[in-house]
């Protein structure tokens, strides 16, 4: 069993982390955030409402040896709920049946969650454990999105031990095709709008006109 975290970012600020840490100057800064409490741990509203957007998140795990696995996972926003102020939880859509994050999870249950919004750079990170559920097709129905065309297999539930948020930079400014699409079709309404206007003036003017020449 680990020992308990002297500070909730220690998850990741290792001894070894914080001694590069000291060794490149920025071990002053985090030992302030430390004495402050660390890393939040309880997911806020502000944060639920991110997740409840997000369309696509990347979940981290590792084997017993630590060799790390990075999975894509995405769907229609709200496909990652919060279940409470601790816990995430998702459908596991069926896909290639090769079971790397299930096998991961059997032997070692730590696991992240990156969350990236490219439209607003934003970006949050999440460090837990997480596990499989795969006698509970209730639970997995009910985290299925209305009409999504996707086979939802079982469900992974991510217990979060904290959290923490990146800086904008470097995030490039990307939007996704649905998103585009959206904003062509108002430009679209906008300029028939705009020409139905001009047929409507040009037709009083005419108007105007045969009746100054008359």
């Amino acid at each position: 069993m680990d020992a308990p975290l002297s500070f909730s970012s220690d998850i990741a600020f290792t001894p070894t982390v914080k001694a590069i840490q000291s060794r490149k100057g920025s071990r002053d800064g985090y030992a302030q955030m430390e004495d402050r409490g660390g890393w939040r741990v309880a997911i806020t509203p502000d944060l639920a409402g991110f997740i409840g957007e997000q369309i696509s998140f990347f979940l981290a795990t590792a084997n017993a040896q630590g060799q790390p696995y990075i999975q894509h996972r995405g769907g229609p926003a709200g496909f990652l709920r919060v279940l409470d102020d601790r816990t995430l939880a998702f459908a596991d859509y069926k896909g290639n049946r090769q079971f790397i994050t299930q096998g991961n999870l059997v032997d070692n249950p730590k696991a992240y969650i990156f969350l990236i919004d490219y439209v607003h750079q934003r970006r949050v990170k999440l460090w837990g454990t997480a596990r499989v559920v795969e006698d509970d097709p209730a639970l997995t129905a009910s985290l299925m999105p209305p009409d999504y065309k996707a086979r939802p297999e079982q469900t992974i539930l991510f217990h979060v031990e904290a959290w923490d948020t990146n800086c904008p930079k470097h995030i490039p400014l990307r939007f996704d095709a649905e998103t585009v699409a959206q904003e062509l079709a108002k430009r679209e309404a906008r300029i028939d709008a705009l020409e139905a206007e001009i047929g409507q003036l040009r037709s009083e003017l005419a108007t105007v006109s045969r009746a100054a020449g008359s």
